[in-house]
């Protein structure tokens, strides 16, 4: 929730204060290499310490960034070098957060005796109804307050979420089995990333479930940053782009809600091929841009179909990334995500201006469906009902069958 509502409040306020296109551009661009090198790093970090720790420290590092800007503001004015540090430092807890909630999700199944597709569902699903709410809430906050004063509501969900993890017990977070590597720190923190990086190649589950993400974020990056922006220009229906985001985010709560409900049932090949072509379909529809309305029932149906393979994307994670190395591969993972969306911002744009607009958006989608392809065909994608045991996961593998 408090993303969703910084993604809007922060560029505006940039704007508000320095006046200033390129300067808001700055500061997003400022915040992508501190990103990418905190999801790696902090994925070693996460595998040696206690996981609700490191997921409690990483929202409140992300309080301490957006509550920074309103009390500096009060003091001394904000400009473009207190949005670019504390833009850096709100990074640094971002993406790890994100890696340290997912590593900790399979010890929280596995204590709370919850089924795995009972909590990615939901989790889908939630994550879903911020992304309704949050822009909404931005947009009356911004009517309401000054920006600098949304911020706070900003700082305040971070601390909240820290707040509420800590209701989770601490043995939770507990690695059953410390991961110790012999030799000076920097040497042990470099074989650590290494072992994380050579898990994510031999595991060909892992590699595929990365190469799927990273073309859809890639995808969505650029039909939300450039293209639906461009084409709603263009017919003189600005207004109309929330609406359609509004409507992916609603397929993606139904789609979610559903695989909460009923994802134990069938088979979870049938789920993920259903989610797959269910949104080359959505794509599909949405490139054709052949009216507003058939637009809408496009973003719902993309929507409702990636709800559903994230959701199963998620239990199959939980499964088949070892416990003891879950910090590094999911944080180099984030990372590709991270720097997956800009990339296809960048991307969209490229296109747009050297192919035109109906151009690009065919070629995202295909580049999407290309990433599709090769999961569906993928040997580690067919069996995708039997627990595949990985060194150091056998005990949660046993446990996630009994559920």
């Amino acid at each position: 929730m408090g993303n969703s509502i910084a993604a809007i409040v922060l560029p505006l306020l940039v704007l508000q204060t320095t006046g200033s296109a390129l300067a808001a551009g700055t500061v997003a661009a400022a915040t992508i290499v501190p990103a990418v090198l905190a999801g790696i790093f902090m994925g070693v970090v996460i595998d040696r310490i206690n996981r609700r720790t490191s997921s409690v420290l990483t929202d409140l590092i992300s309080t301490l960034a957006m509550g920074a800007l309103p009390l500096i503001d009060l003091i001394t004015g904000l400009s473009v070098g207190w949005f670019v540090l504390f833009g850096i430092i709100g990074a640094i807890g971002d993406v790890p957060g994100i890696t340290a909630r997912e590593a900790l999700l399979p010890a929280v199944i596995r204590h709370g005796g919850v089924s795995a597709e009972r909590i990615t569902g939901t989790r889908e699903a939630l994550g879903a109804v911020a992304i309704l709410v949050g822009p909404a809430a931005a947009g009356f906050m911004l009517t309401t307050w000054d920006g600098t004063t949304a911020l706070w509501v900003t700082a305040g969900t971070s601390l909240a979420a820290a707040l509420l993890t800590l209701f989770i017990p601490h043995h939770v977070g507990t690695l059953e089995e410390a991961t110790t590597v012999s030799g000076a720190p920097v040497r042990r923190v470099w074989g650590q990333l290494r072992e994380g990086w050579a898990e994510m190649i031999r595991n060909k589950f892992v590699l595929v479930t990365t190469i799927l993400t990273t073309s859809a974020v890639i995808a969505i990056g650029g039909l939300q940053g450039i293209i639906l922006p461009l084409y709603f220009t263009e017919i003189n229906r600005p207004g109309l782009l929330g609406l359609v985001m509004s409507a992916i985010a609603a397929g993606s709560l139904v789609g979610g809600g559903i695989y909460a409900v009923a994802g134990t049932r069938g088979s979870r090949r049938g789920w993920f091929v259903t989610g797959s072509l269910g949104s080359v379909l959505g794509l599909g529809i949405v490139a054709s841009l052949m009216s507003v309305w058939i637009l809408f029932l496009g973003a719902f149906v993309l929507g409702f179909s990636v709800g559903l393979f994230g959701a199963l994307v998620g239990v199959l994670s939980i499964e088949r990334i070892p416990e003891d190395k879950r910090g590094r591969v999911l944080g180099t993972q984030n990372t590709f995500v991270t720097a997956a969306s800009p990339l296809g911002i960048f991307l969209a744009g490229a296109m747009t201006e050297l192919l035109g607009l109906h151009t690009a958006l065919v070629m995202l989608a295909a580049l999407w469906s290309l990433g599709l392809l090769v999961a569906m065909c993928a040997r580690s994608m067919r069996n995708l009902d039997k627990p595949v045991p990985t060194e150091g996961t056998n005990h949660e593998v046993e446990v996630m069958r009994d559920a």
